[in-house]
This record gives structure tokens, C-alpha cells and sequence, in this order.
């Protein structure tokens, strides 16, 4: 059974590595599991040139790329086409890659090792608002990593709005509890929420809460 997203319109994805074997084995599997492979690039500026004319829902990038570090084109990609989600697809699964991987802006963080239905969750989980990194990673890797990164803004960054999702996601309210609360719908609330993790730098709700708690904007202890 094809995999589809809201409105029943495929997931558009788009490939970067400079592998041609396993690109054709990640499009196949995504092809047949109803995912969009909509292009390919094996190299950085060829994803550039590609991307912003195909405007894809999910970028997927190698880490190590012949002419650019995977990093640095996510933080372009970033810039390029940034309703575009992102996930690094890696050999290495040291915490070092996927903390700095993270700090570039990435949505997810899959090793090639894994089963390719490990990409097909990730890809499913990001494009749906979500973060999809390794099991083994601890939140509070992340939660450090994003304080001690260049970009984080802090409270002042925030707009009234957003310190208001912050708290209640803080308390424990999903997405669509947020829309509730303040009369606002869904993919808006989804949107203050991608708006605080890009502008504090912190990926997930447990760095979030973390982050709420100790700047004293909910009740929680």
C-alpha cells in the first residue's frame, strides 16, 4: 500500500550523494513505498542548482560529499529552500556527526547501516513537523549542543506568540492542543514551533521544556 501525505500528495523528496549505486537503492525503495523521488544530485553544487527549481518537501544529503561538507550545504539548503525539511544520511554514528549535523540545521540523522525503512520513517516523521534522530542519543547531547551554538538567540529572540507555545508545549501540549488553546490552527502552532527550535537552536520537546523551565516561562518545576 502506497504511503501518502495530507491531501494525498506524495512526499517529495530529493537525494544528494555522490554514490549513483546508492542513490538508485534509496529511489527505488522510497519509489515503491509511495514516496516522490522527484531529483538527484551527486554533488553540492549540482543539489544547489537542482533543489530550489524542484522545491522538495525533504532533502536527503550524505555527510561527506566530494565538494562541499554535508554540513555547510545544509546550512546553504537552509538558506536556499527553507520549507524544506532536511536529514543527513551518514556512515558515521558518533555523537561528534550528529551533533554537528544538528547545529547545521538538519531535521533527522540516519545511518546508511540501518535498514532503508529507517529513511522511510524519518522522512515520513519530518515532513510531518517532527525530529527523527538516533535512538542512542541522549536529549540533553542535543540540548548542549544547541546552548553552545553560535545561532542561539535567546528569550529576546522570541515574539509574544511563540514564548506562549513555548510554554505550553512546555506543559505538555501536542501541536494541535497548542491550535486549541489559542485558537489558532494546527500547521500555524507547527510553524511557532519550527520558528523556536530554529531560533533557540533546540531540537527537541525535552530541550524545549528544559530550556522553558530554567527561563522561568511555565509553572513546571
Amino acid at each position: 500500500m502506497n504511503v501518502t501525505y495530507p491531501g494525498s500528495e506524495k512526499i517529495k523528496v530529493f537525494l544528494v550523494d555522490d554514490h549513483p549505486i546508492v542513490r538508485e537503492g534509496v529511489r527505488s525503495y522510497l519509489t515503491s513505498h509511495g514516496i516522490l523521488v522527484m531529483g538527484e544530485a551527486s554533488d553540492a553544487p549540482e543539489a544547489l542548482r537542482k533543489i530550489k527549481k524542484h522545491a522538495p518537501d525533504v532533502i536527503v544529503l550524505d555527510v561527506n560529499l566530494p565538494s562541499l561538507d554535508g554540513g555547510e550545504l545544509a546550512r546553504l539548503l537552509r538558506r536556499l529552500v527553507p520549507k524544506a525539511k532536511l536529514i543527513a544520511f551518514s556512515i558515521h554514528s558518533s555523537e561528534e556527526y550528529v551533533v554537528r549535523m544538528a547545529r547545521c540545521g538538519v531535521q533527522g540523522y540516519v545511518m546508511k547501516d540501518q535498514p532503508t525503512s529507517e529513511l522511510l520513517d524519518a522522512i515520513k516523521q519530518v515532513a510531518g513537523g517532527g525530529m527523527h534522530f538516533p535512538t542512542g542519543m541522549a536529549d540533553y547531547t542535543l540540548i548542549e549542543a544547541s546552548e553552545s551554538s553560535p545561532g542561539h538567540h535567546g528569550v529576546a529572540a522570541l515574539t509574544e506568540r511563540e514564548l506562549e507555545v513555548l510554554a505550553l508545549l512546555a506543559e505538555g501540549f501536542s501541536n494541535k492542543g497548542v491550535a486549541a488553546k489559542l485558537g489558532i490552527s494546527a500547521r500555524t502552532a507547527e510553524t511557532h514551533r519550527e520558528h523556536l527550535s530554529h531560533k533557540l537552536n533546540i531540537l527537541t520537546i525535552a530541550g524545549l521544556t528544559k530550556y522553558s523551565i530554567q527561563h522561568g516561562l511555565t509553572t513546571l518545576k
